[in-house]
């Protein structure tokens, strides 16, 4: 029996120890660990591999949304109690974010076959309050754009990204990041551009925005000791900025070999009580962040894999407007949301997984 686990993170960085290992070495003796050359380097070339103008650095995926909201507030474009409308399934940070600016989710279904926001419902969501339609490319498959480029210009909205998921993901000939007005991205350890512990991005274009949120993440302070703002303290750190630099140069290499794996399941996958997922707009837009598969007896199933040393993880068992949190929305009826999270298991997908991990994982799931 192998041992398959759902991520092996540190076998993921040690294969590209020497690499890691010098980065971290010449940022410890080259005594600058904040806003330094390696920060800066990486902003420049994240923007480059985004195709964006901007690229900045901030201390996690949170605060990048948090961030590109509270801009838009001091530009005088949003305001407290303005709506934003967000997918229902989303993991909750893209929420938070919102509510953090005393603004409002607005709360829209997801498409039950690809569990992106359903963009022919995003229209009857709009109100006068409404300022952004804020889309999640959740589990590493890019939002079909289309539709919510003319929504935005017939209701003059920002379009904003949750890119967190979607590093290198692609639609038409833009990859995620540059497919908005601004876009938040995540570098927590598990996403396919990882970290050693935690950071953070924003993309755009927007020359302006982007000044206001390098301030804002700075206390507000683009001169020192000199505050425009009343910032927080949000910055990516050397050490990171550094082993990111290093990592973004095997990205695109890393997602083909997530790619091989998510092709091998989608063909070889034949059990009828699975549910896999669908890629809605070709290969390239999806990156597998996660491979999240469906199935009405979820409990027994991942006790099954268990059982056969298979590691699962549910993203995400309990629907944002279910949360304690948020009991404000704890009476919404979301019966789309509330099958998916009820459904949902992702399976071991990673660049270190080989071919004979990922053969037995179909085995085993083909004998369920």
């Amino acid at each position: 029996m192998m041992n398959i686990p759902f991520l092996d993170i540190k076998q993921i960085n040690l294969k590209d120890y020497t690499e890691i290992s010098q980065a971290i070495d010449e940022v410890l003796n080259g005594g600058w660990y904040i806003h330094g050359s390696r920060c800066k380097q990486f902003e420049q070339s994240f923007a480059n591999y985004c195709g964006t103008k901007h690229c900045i650095g901030v201390a996690n995926g949170l605060d990048a949304l948090i961030l590109i909201l509270r801009a838009y507030k001091e530009l005088g474009i949003m305001n407290v109690g303005d709506e934003v409308i967000v997918p229902a399934n989303t993991y909750i940070a893209s929420i938070l974010a919102i509510s953090a600016n005393n603004m409002t989710p607005v709360l829209v279904e997801p498409n039950i076959n690809n569990y992106l926001i359903d963009v022919d419902k995003i229209e009857e969501a709009i109100t006068a309050k409404t300022k952004a339609i804020m889309v999640v490319h959740l589990y590493g498959q890019i939002t079909p754009m289309a539709k919510v480029w003319e929504l935005a210009k017939k209701y003059d909205l920002k379009v904003i990204e949750d890119s967190a998921q979607s590093h290198g993901a692609y639609y038409q000939d833009k990859r995620s990041g540059n497919l908005s007005d601004a876009s938040g991205f995540s570098f927590y350890p598990g996403k396919n551009l990882g970290a050693i512990g935690d950071g953070g991005a924003i993309t755009t274009n927007d020359d302006k925005l982007a000044y206001i949120i390098r301030a804002l993440a700075n206390y507000g302070s683009e001169v020192k000791y000199k505050n425009m703002y009343k910032g927080i303290n949000s910055r990516l750190d050397e050490l990171q900025a550094a082993i990111l630099e290093v990592k973004l140069a095997k990205l695109d290499a890393d997602t083909e070999k997530r790619r091989v794996i998510a092709k091998m399941y989608r063909e070889q996958i034949i059990n009828p009580k699975i549910t896999l997922p669908q890629v809605a707009l070709g290969e390239d837009s999806h990156v597998w962040h996660v491979f999240v598969v469906r199935t009405d007896n979820r409990d027994e199933f991942q006790k099954y894999l268990a059982e056969n040393s298979i590691g699962t993880v549910i993203h995400y068992p309990t629907p944002p407007h279910k949360q304690e949190a948020y009991k404000e929305l704890n009476n919404l009826s979301l019966p789309i949301s509330e099958q998916i999270h009820r459904e949902v298991i992702s399976l071991p997908i990673s660049p270190v997984q080989t071919i004979d991990q990922t053969s037995y994982v179909i085995d085993i799931l083909n004998k369920f």
